[in-house]
């Protein structure tokens, strides 16, 4: 064996893609016949590891999975401590879940919920059944009316989102990839690639007991009667990679990245809700799978959180996301100084320490002696660990908490929660409105003029701010510019915006490539109307993706402002 390879265990065999990108790598299996119990590098399971195994790992060792992470991976477990966080911060904050009830200890409850909602009518009248312990889809089911509800195990009922933003009839979900590298502090990346899930048979509430209609699940769909078939706009089988939505987002006119930063929000304050109980564990990291639906007002919701999200290669969409998927993982699984540690104990033929108690205590013999090196980091964007920010980027992995500096330093040391939630809230206003941050962070960065390299606050520490997570090309948070209308008027737009907004008694617009945004009433008078063609119209429909009130106004025969562009 070569002495720089790193040794890599997995529980029952598999994931074969894990064991694929590994020994692409240089890495090497674990065999048990030649090798010491603890001559490993990573351990990769799909179930949860014994209490043993974290404490017993030492410095050079990774797992894959953080203890008690169970909280938001089950079902059950995921419905109360939303319903915590719900009853302490406020409904408006944590209404990313639909309504649940975990039967049968809240059939009562259910019960009143129910004869409430069958009384008002409507899309709220629909309800669906999972069993709390069980995966891809099994034992799911919808209902409308309670004497269809038939249960013999722990189960949760969730109001139905009945009206799903479907593509050419089809319903789907997202599956958004999440790697937690450590809860203390908390430190969030979600990957820019994640799959687009259809379901294979159009969307039709006259028939709930249609699962190929009805459930996105990979494993229920390609077994339906239409997965191999050509299906208008979806294609064949079941599966999009992002990117291909991405476009499809672009052609409804939306604001794209409030709707990004919904579905960020999603993913940090659910993970918020268990941050604070999870034991401090830093030589794990956990790679989640989000469920993610949105409706027909294209507000995201959460559905479920997955442990270990399926690594199976189904299709080609699954081959050119999942393995660069695993990739990226590795490279946030990186080892640094505390592998000096294992590279002296083997030398010297010096004890070792706990992982778990970071060099405080708990000595432990040594592990049979071998020739080791400590493992190569590969170069690129990479940023090798230090005290201070994380790596805004590792491959296609995108830091999303902590964002700014006030959510750095509430996650440093006990984390505060409510300061978090704060700061998520007041960057969803700031995109929400258009607003991109406050006063004093404009003039700090008019004072630095248009550098992107770090900015340092009043104090001289360097600021620190992260990626916009979502685009395909994310942007700073702190690049959002202070657009300025000519003629006094004022509004703050994301700096790549490419929109066409309504403001005041006349249009304007941003130019693609400058951050000025430039407005006239006419090509002569100031208030002269000016007639926009069908020409016009397409042309800008074409340059930029506009907002319904904007395309709106634009079908009118008459509008005031003339288009820069």
């Amino acid at each position: 064996m070569a002495s720089s390879s790193l040794v890599f265990r997995l529980h029952d065999r598999g994931p074969e893609l894990v064991r694929k990108v590994l020994l692409e790598r240089g890495w090497k299996e674990y065999d048990g016949g030649e090798q010491e119990e603890e001559d490993w590098n990573l351990y990769w399971r799909a179930s949860a590891f014994r209490s043993s195994d974290y404490h017993n790992l030492l410095p050079w060792q990774r797992l894959n999975h953080h203890p008690k992470t169970v909280g938001i991976t089950r079902k059950d477990c995921l419905v109360r401590n939303l319903r915590r966080m719900r009853a302490t911060f406020g409904s408006s904050l944590y209404h990313f879940s639909p309504a649940a009830f975990i039967l049968p200890n809240d059939h009562t409850r259910f019960l009143s919920e129910y004869t409430r909602r069958r009384q008002t009518g409507g899309w709220s009248a629909y309800w669906i059944c999972k069993p709390v312990d069980l995966s891809q889809g099994r034992g799911i089911f919808i209902f409308e009316d309670y004497k269809d509800l038939i249960y013999d195990s722990s189960v949760v009922i969730q109001r139905y989102i009945s009206n799903p933003l479907l593509i050419s009839g089809y319903k789907f979900d997202l599956r958004i990839y999440v790697c937690v590298k450590n809860f203390h502090p908390l430190t969030i990346y979600m990957h820019q690639e994640g799959l687009v899930r259809f379901a294979t048979d159009k969307y039709n509430l006259s028939s709930l007991d249609n699962l190929y209609a009805h459930l996105t699940n990979t494993s229920i769909n390609k077994l339906g009667p239409f997965y191999t078939t050509n299906k208008e706009r979806v294609g064949q089988g079941c599966k999009w990679a992002m990117n291909k939505f991405r476009c499809f987002l672009r052609s409804q006119g939306i604001n794209e990245l409030l709707l990004w930063q919904k579905i960020n929000n999603i993913v940090t304050l659910t993970l918020l809700s268990i941050a604070p109980s999870v034991p401090s564990s830093p030589n794990c990291v956990e790679l989640f799978g989000f469920d993610v639906l949105i409706d027909s007002k294209f507000k995201p919701w959460l559905l479920e959180v997955n442990s270990s999200p399926a690594l199976t290669l189904d299709c080609q969409v699954d081959v050119a996301v999942k393995k660069g998927l695993i990739s990226d993982l590795i490279d946030l699984m990186n080892y640094r100084s505390i592998d000096s540690l294992r590279e002296r104990a083997y030398r010297k033929q010096l004890p070792c320490y706990h992982a778990s108690q970071m060099g405080l205590g708990s000595l432990r013999s040594k592990p049979a002696a071998g020739s080791w090196k400590l493992p190569h980091i590969r170069s690129g964007r990479h940023q090798p660990d230090r005290e201070g920010p994380p790596a805004l980027r590792v491959g296609d992995f995108i830091l999303t908490f902590p964002f700014n500096r006030a959510t750095l330093n509430a996650s440093q040391h006990k984390l505060d929660v409510k300061l978090v939630i704060q700061e998520l809230h007041k960057l969803t206003c700031q995109l929400a409105s258009g607003c991109s941050q406050s006063d004093k962070t404009r003039r700090r960065e008019e004072g630095e003029g248009k550098k992107d390299e770090g900015v340092r606050t009043s104090d001289g520490e360097e600021d620190f701010e992260s990626l916009l997570w979502g685009p395909k090309d994310p942007p700073l948070l702190r690049r959002q510019k202070n657009f300025k209308v000519k003629y006094g008027n004022t509004m703050n737009l994301p700096y790549d915006i490419n929109s066409i907004m309504h403001y005041g008694q006349f249009f304007f617009t941003a130019d693609k490539y400058s951050p000025t945004i430039v407005a006239r009433h006419g090509p002569g008078q100031m208030g002269q109307r000016t007639h926009l063609s069908p020409l016009d119209i397409r042309k800008i429909n074409k340059l930029y993706h506009c907002d319904e009130r904007a395309k709106e106004a634009m079908r009118a025969k008459e509008a005031m402002g003339a288009w820069h562009y």
